[in-house]
């Protein structure tokens, strides 16, 4: 690149996106008068209720799935605050949240301010990916590729599930200090607070790259991913921890994993209930059959969830996360929940 086009590049990369503080914001009166309205403020409500069920709910396991770039968005520091006072118990994610995004800011780097107006052959000229209207810079990201091959050259050439290898990166982050310059991040934070994080399509991100150069420099002994052993381990959660919920944000893999829980528990000869409590927060249409839209009536058909206590809110999830965490945070249930421990579990077994 010439002066001219370095210059640009540190315009375009020049404002941070900031996470918003639930622990600020204490949305329980707005929530409350939002339950007298009607349409999404209305289920958004129900969905906040039924969320503060689960964490009342002294016998629920409670799982949060990813789907989406709302972790680039702004909203990483709700899912770390959710894990730090024990409101979520497993996470079911995209590899991109957690490893493009994650990991990615763990490492010290950012997600930056765009514009979905801005001349992508420009952008990528200057070495800029744009998710809509938030940037990352390209070699960040290819730094964070070879920060998953360092890691798994240090690791017994074998099988891991996609929690196991998340489990070493939070190993990792815990014992690099001046390496994770972020200190706050969802991996570390999952790690020390023994909640797993799955990726059923752990290699659809930075961890593929990174993983590849791997095996492609180590091809007599490297680390594989075993995403069936992810499948019978989250089936192994929901045996164990019996009531369940279910917080979605977004849909795709994670959320149909994590609904499958139930039918993958009956193949294996052990009869569980459904999930009791479920609620997702979606832009997708339900009409053309697609699943990030199906509705959560629709998965009771399937066995998967219960219909008692679920709600569909079809709305952009930075935008209802915010209002949803912050009403649970400042509600406390979670304060007298028990801790599950859930990465113990599978590490004893």
């Amino acid at each position: 690149m010439n002066k001219k086009d370095i210059a640009e590049r540190r315009k375009l990369l020049s404002k941070k996106v900031k996470h918003i503080d639930i622990t600020k914001h204490d949305t329980r009166a707005l929530i409350k008068d939002m339950r007298e309205m009607s349409f999404s403020a209305r289920d958004l409500a129900r969905a906040s209720e039924i969320y503060d069920m689960m964490l009342k709910d002294k016998n629920c396991g409670i799982f949060l799935t990813l789907a989406g770039s709302t972790s680039a968005a702004g909203c990483m520091q709700i899912y770390v605050d959710l894990v730090k006072n024990n409101m979520v118990d497993v996470i079911v994610s995209t590899g991109a949240s957690i490893i493009d995004m994650d990991l990615l800011e763990a490492l010290g780097f950012n997600h930056y301010h765009g514009s979905p107006f801005e001349d992508d052959g420009k952008l990528r000229k200057l070495y800029i990916d744009r998710i809509y209207d938030t940037y990352i810079d390209e070699e960040e990201l290819q730094v964070t590729d070879m920060v998953i091959r360092e890691i798994a050259d240090t690791l017994e050439p074998r099988p891991y599930s996609s929690q196991e290898f998340i489990w070493e990166i939070g190993k990792w982050l815990s014992q690099n200090p001046k390496r994770a310059k972020k200190k706050d991040s969802l991996i570390q934070r999952a790690y020390e607070n023994n909640v797993p994080i799955f990726c059923p399509a752990f290699s659809d991100s930075s961890a593929g790259f990174g993983l590849v150069k791997h095996q492609v420099e180590r091809p007599d002994a490297h680390v594989t991913i075993d995403s069936v052993r992810d499948f019978h381990d989250v089936t192994r959660i929901k045996m164990k921890s019996g009531t369940s919920g279910v917080l979605m944000i977004g849909g795709g893999v994670p959320k149909n994993f994590t609904a499958d829980t139930i039918i993958c528990a009956e193949i294996l000869g052990q009869e569980v209930p459904m999930h009791k409590y479920t609620v997702q927060l979606t832009v997708a249409d339900a009409r053309d059959g697609a699943l990030s839209g199906s509705t959560l009536k629709e998965a009771h058909s399937w066995g998967k969830v219960d219909r008692v206590y679920e709600q569909m809110v079809f709305t952009e999830a930075t935008a209802s996360l915010p209002l949803l965490a912050g009403y649970a945070y400042h509600t406390g249930s979670w304060k007298k929940r028990k801790k599950h421990n859930f990465a113990k579990i599978l590490k004893k077994d």
